[in-house]
């Protein structure tokens, strides 16, 4: 009831990605029911297995869509107050994970119904037309197989946002020197290491609350202007004026993130399975070629495991050569940003590469050509569109108080507009013609 509440009192922009979670789910549902219409259809079952294969693309894209539409739920996000009502992480964890089933399972029932009006056992007249053996039009449903296809998707949604979303405990300033246990499973890491039992022992913790207070009071007030609160940006540098302290300003990664290499052997590893691919033969199209196939997908993941690294490439590439204080502030943001926007751009890049290797195959005949594949690769590159719009969306919610301390600093709306025109120029920069080489590459071998 809780979730269905905050369901109806979000707000338009919420209300419509929650919409486009139920139509991508709807989707997919459509797709799944289409391979149990076409299992029932032909008795041949490696045919069926293979599209319930190529099935998980699209499923694995919209669990990644919901995840990242229930990251950005303003409704569910944890906030004063809460824990007094009974509505703490975990509580506003569990109404995310129901919020996003809600969602996923208004699109599996819409599936469940148009699957059903065009079999013609909602109205008693099928549609007729080509390539319409996936209905089964004249044979029996399954509703207990139908059903359990319709639930991968709210279960696998519901599951990714709970664990995408679980409580953790804040390491903000904490050494990862030693651990001091406190209650039974949960811990906190400190500077220096300490002996068994010394937690425990009489006086410890009083002493210790007595340091912390003797800190606090001969800690400085703060700045009344709100400057030296820690939210400044950083693109203000070592000789800004705000008056923060320098452990007060939020860290900006300057180690890459440590899926790079990871990314560029995986990439690698994929380009080269294609390679054999062309040289073993067997086939014209990918899914008749395991190792193509296979090659495919790896040189996807190898994508994604690069984007933040590529990202923080971005970020770094743009504050050399003597950088002014725009493309100083447009840098650091993106080294800041570089894990939540690379992973779903390095995905679009995945999709975009495999689709131009599909398009240049569109004349071999494949066993998926038709109106279900059309529906699978707008599902798919819908899905990774709208996450990376959704994962900006995020970003741009958590530099919120990055952005209000800079306005008060005196920083003009152009300026920080312009900054956000020069990341998105710089990531265009390097993704782009990185999207258009691993498809030329990919694309080669299979055509031979």
């Amino acid at each position: 009831m809780l979730a269905l509440r905050l369901t109806r009192g979000a707000r338009p922009a919420v209300q419509l990605r929650r919409l486009l979670v139920a139509a991508a789910s709807a989707g997919t549902g459509f797709l799944l029911l289409s391979t149990l219409g076409h299992a029932l259809s032909h008795p041949d079952p490696s045919a069926s297995v293979l599209r319930l294969a190529w099935c998980a693309v699209p499923a694995a894209a919209t669990v990644h869509f919901a995840v990242a539409v229930a990251r950005t739920d303003p409704g569910t996000r944890p906030r004063p107050g809460l824990s007094a009502i009974g509505l703490g992480p975990v509580r506003l964890m569990a109404v995310s994970a129901a919020t996003t089933a809600l969602s996923c399972l208004l699109g599996s029932a819409l599936a469940l119904l148009v699957f059903l009006h065009l079999r013609g056992d909602l109205t008693g007249t099928p549609f007729v037309g080509a390539a319409t053996d996936f209905l089964a039009v004249g044979r029996p449903l399954p509703l207990p197989a139908a059903l359990t296809l319709l639930s991968l998707v709210p279960l696998s949604a519901s599951a990714a946002a709970a664990v995408a979303l679980r409580p953790r405990e804040p390491a903000a300033g904490a050494d990862r020197t030693g651990r001091a246990y406190r209650r039974f499973g949960a811990y906190r890491r400190t500077a220096a290491r300490e002996s068994f039992g010394a937690y425990g022992r009489f006086g410890k913790q009083l002493g210790a609350a007595a340091r912390g207070r003797r800190t606090a009071e001969a800690a400085p007030e703060p700045e009344p202007d709100g400057a030296a609160d820690g939210r400044d940006s950083p693109a203000d540098g070592p000789g800004s004026s705000a008056g923060t302290p320098a452990d007060a300003r939020p860290a900006v990664p300057l180690t890459p993130p440590s899926g790079l290499p990871w990314g560029v052997t995986v990439l690698a590893v994929g380009l080269a399975a294609e390679a054999f691919a062309s040289r073993t033969g067997g086939g014209g199209a990918p899914g008749d070629r395991p190792s193509a196939l296979l090659g495919l997908v790896l040189t996807a993941v190898g994508l994604a495991l690069a984007g933040p690294g590529l990202a923080h490439l971005c970020g770094r590439l743009l504050q050399t050569a003597r950088p002014g204080a725009l493309r100083l502030l447009a840098g650091r943001v993106l080294m800041t940003e570089a894990t939540r926007i690379g992973r779903p751009l390095g995905v679009v890049c995945a999709v975009l590469s495999a689709a131009y290797v599909m398009a240049s195959l569109h004349d071999r005949e494949d066993a998926f050509d038709g109106p279900l594949a059309v529906l699978g690769v707008l599902l798919v590159a819908g899905c990774t569109t709208a996450t990376l719009l959704t994962a900006a969306v995020e970003a741009k919610q958590a530099r919120a108080e990055t952005t209000a301390a800079l306005r008060r600093l005196g920083a003009a709306t152009g300026t920080l507009r312009r900054a956000a025109v020069l990341r998105a120029g710089a990531l265009l920069a390097l993704f782009g013609p990185l999207t258009l080489v691993v498809a030329e590459l990919s694309a080669w071998p299979l055509a031979r």
